[in-house]
């Protein structure tokens, strides 16, 4: 108990430490620039509350259903495709081939036939971050089950262990490590396409409203919205930390 109070104890620790000298940086450079262009980081935490009053509520919270969304869905389908693809030997040889073929494609490149097909809303924003996000999870799982050495399932059986909790036993605690560090490297990749969308057919999210102060040369405003995303992500890796935490209990022994 003493050790995980010091642990997070050096964590919350880091972050501040970390959080100070970003913005120590931030607070140098505005003064030796001296423009418009980068205000000091005081200017712009003195206008957060004043752009909430103005409905940035509703621009981070559409951002945060089509992240989630995404994620969910993405993860979701590339984990029960690289099971399969791990698993069965048909199914690795014929998506395996299909997986390099497509991976290789900008998918950013697609972008205008998913609009197209799937309008400007959010169903075309979800459908991008899922087309990105799905591979990478994939060949994550997929290596994982092949990874697993063959006498792990041998021992199960040999120990009286039930056919129908191998899945449990050994597969899915073999996988989700490389779940959730996928979901890590994946998450980046996601907030930034979303921010590329999101300038597409859409009145609300982080992205528009980014662009839209940087067009509006309201820099205080422009800086307080890549803090904000910024700060949703933070928001979103601490929690996918906790969730492996909870659900991997056995890396704690």
């Amino acid at each position: 108990m003493k050790k995980k109070i010091m642990t997070r104890y050096r964590t919350s620790f880091g972050f501040v430490a970390a959080l100070c000298f970003l913005f120590g940086i931030w607070l140098v450079a505005s003064l030796l620039v001296q423009k418009t262009v980068l205000p000091s980081p005081i200017t712009v935490l003195e206008k957060l509350p004043l752009l909430f009053s103005k409905g940035m509520l509703q621009h981070v919270t559409a951002s945060l259903y089509r992240i989630a969304i995404g994620m969910g869905v993405a993860v979701l389908l590339g984990f029960l495709l690289g099971l399969l693809m791990g698993s069965l030997p048909r199914w690795q040889s014929f998506f395996s081939p299909l997986i390099y073929l497509t991976y290789p494609i900008p998918k950013m490149a697609l972008l205008p036939i998913v609009m197209l097909l799937g309008g400007l809303g959010d169903l075309s924003k979800i459908i991008m971050i899922v087309l990105i996000v799905t591979p990478q999870v994939l060949v994550a799982v997929r290596d994982a089950v092949l990874e697993i050495p063959a006498h792990y399932y041998d021992v199960y059986r040999c120990i009286g262990g039930k056919k129908s909790k191998l899945f449990y036993k050994i597969t899915l605690p073999a996988c989700l490590p490389a779940v959730f560090s996928t979901s890590r490297v994946s998450l980046g990749t996601a907030i930034s396409i979303l921010f590329f969308t999101e300038n597409y057919g859409t009145e609300y999210g982080m992205g528009y409203f980014i662009m839209d102060a940087w067009m509006r040369m309201d820099y205080p405003a422009m800086y307080g919205g890549i803090l904000l995303l910024s700060l949703l992500g933070l928001i979103l890796f601490i929690l996918l930390d906790v969730l492996a935490d909870k659900t991997m209990r056995w890396r704690n022994h």
